[in-house]
């Protein structure tokens, strides 16, 4: 195992159900005060690895230590240093907001005084409503701030904005970044894409119960499809492809029209780009562009592109 500094270790972590493997030989390392994203389509093992972080389900195999401890023998006082939003949340009580939340700050620990009443202004929670009345969205708010309210040195959150509309899913983002500002470590998992590339440090991705990458968001990001497109003169053409042809990682070169007299060339660049910049400097340009990549262009490298939707 790592170091105790680690939020979060696993090594050789197996999961089966019956002769169904769910996890195979997961090894994880997470340092504390970091946002750690967990990517992968239904089924890839998200849910069963953080049902593994939590004692709620038991491995077939592998070690896994949680804040230093091993999960089975930290008991309950290993649980109130972990905020969890699980991720099918059922709440069907008929309890009023605010006093399920004192239920839940007697089982999770001291909660600062006004605490869960600020959290809940920030989503826009009517805290006086019957829990079981609350609406898929506002249940959801519900659930987060039960696993923020007691600030636990660890989040564990599984499809944390389920149901939450934009606005709210932006006011989601702050209280991540306010919590990793705090010290805390946040190990969240979804399959939106543009959330994890939003808010985690680092991303694991999961195919079928295996880690197939795990890296920064901005090394996924390296390795994404660029789009490019440098427009020339009409006869600087010959010359222009000539020289892009020369830079590693182009590929699907093609041109087009650009106006009377121009003529884009435009390609895929999938490395190099410090290489493209050269050779571009090189030539006669009217304009460049380089497309930002994204994290949805990483990953789909790694999935059939329906199976992360």
């Amino acid at each position: 195992m790592t170091e105790p500094t680690a939020a979060v270790s696993t090594r050789g972590l197996t999961k089966r159900y019956g002769s169904t493997p769910a996890l195979h030989g997961i090894d994880l390392d997470i340092p504390r005060g970091l946002v750690f994203g967990v990517i992968g389509p239904n089924g890839a093992g998200k849910t069963t690895t953080m049902r593994l972080l939590l004692d709620i389900i038991r491995p077939t195999a592998g070690e896994v230590r949680v804040l230093g401890k091993a999960p089975r023998a930290g008991s309950a006082a290993l649980r109130r240093r972990i905020g969890y939003l699980p991720g099918e949340l059922h709440l069907a009580s008929r309890v009023r907001g605010r006093e399920l939340l004192a239920h839940y700050a007697e089982i999770s620990g001291p909660v600062r005084r006004g605490a869960a009443e600020d959290l809940a202004d920030r989503l826009d929670l009517d805290l006086s409503r019957p829990a079981r009345s609350l609406s898929k969205g506002n249940k959801q708010k519900l659930g987060l701030i039960q696993a923020f309210m007691h600030e636990p040195e660890l989040l564990v959150l599984d499809e944390p904005t389920s149901g939450l509309d934009p606005l709210v899913q932006q006011e989601f983002h702050g209280m991540l970044r306010d919590a990793k500002a705090a010290g805390q470590t946040v190990f969240l998992s979804s399959h939106v894409l543009s959330e994890v590339q939003q808010t985690a440090d680092q991303v694991a991705i999961l195919r079928e119960g295996r880690i197939v990458k795990q890296a920064t968001v901005a090394e996924l990001r390296e390795t994404a499809l660029r789009r490019v497109r440098v427009v020339v003169e009409e006869s600087q053409v010959p010359r222009a492809r000539a020289v892009l042809a020369r830079v590693p990682g182009l590929e699907e070169l093609t041109t087009r029209l650009d106006r009377e007299g121009a003529v884009a060339l435009m390609a895929v660049l999938n490395s190099h780009v410090d290489a493209f910049v050269k050779a571009v400097a090189t030539l006669d340009v009217i304009d460049v562009t380089i497309e930002e990549p994204d994290l949805e262009e990483a990953v789909l490298g790694f999935y059939g592109e329906d199976e992360v939707r």
